[in-house]
């Protein structure tokens, strides 16, 4: 018998049952954020079970990557009139840097498209590698701002591209 290699999460709406393996992989993948600005009080990192079950029985759209069963990558955005707010992009730390957080970012922006004109986002200003991630999708840092703990978010934001009018 062949044993299957699975190499390409499996990206899919998330349920109130994978709460507890999306505050896990959440954490693990904010704790660097945390230490690279001294600040173990990150909204991610304090969150708690309640409030992500909170989130996923709430009108956010919650996506997970899997691999396999293993839980490796959460997205979560919400719409507000024409702007779906991107936030709690987190990818297991043995899985960063794999292309699980930008293919949660392309699902994530496909299954708000329909309802919003743009996408923001909010990500530390000196979090050189998450800003790159963003970039490369297509987003633009378009103002700063402090967090309720001082540190200096970078506002990105993206406009929806709409599909090509065929007038003929």
């Amino acid at each position: 018998m062949a044993v299957e290699v699975i190499t390409e999460p499996r990206i899919a709406p998330a349920d109130v049952a994978d709460a507890g393996e999306i505050l896990t992989v959440q954490r693990a993948a904010f704790l660097t954020e945390a230490q690279h600005y001294a600040d173990p009080f990150l909204p991610p990192l304090t969150e708690t079970l309640d409030e992500v079950r909170a989130a996923l029985a709430g009108p956010a759209t919650v996506l997970t990557a899997r691999l396999g069963d293993r839980l490796v990558g959460s997205v979560r955005a919400h719409v507000d009139g024409d702007t779906a707010h991107v936030g709690r992009l987190s990818v297991a730390p043995d899985q960063q840097g794999r292309g699980v957080g930008g293919r949660l970012l392309r699902a994530v922006e496909a299954a708000c498209a329909a309802r919003v004109r743009r996408f923001a986002l909010l990500t530390g200003a000196d979090s050189a590698q998450n800003l790159r991630l963003y970039q490369r999708h297509g987003y633009r840092v378009v103002g700063h701002r402090p967090d309720a703990n001082g540190i200096r978010l970078a506002l990105l934001e993206k406009t929806r591209v709409s599909p090509a009018r065929s007038d003929a």
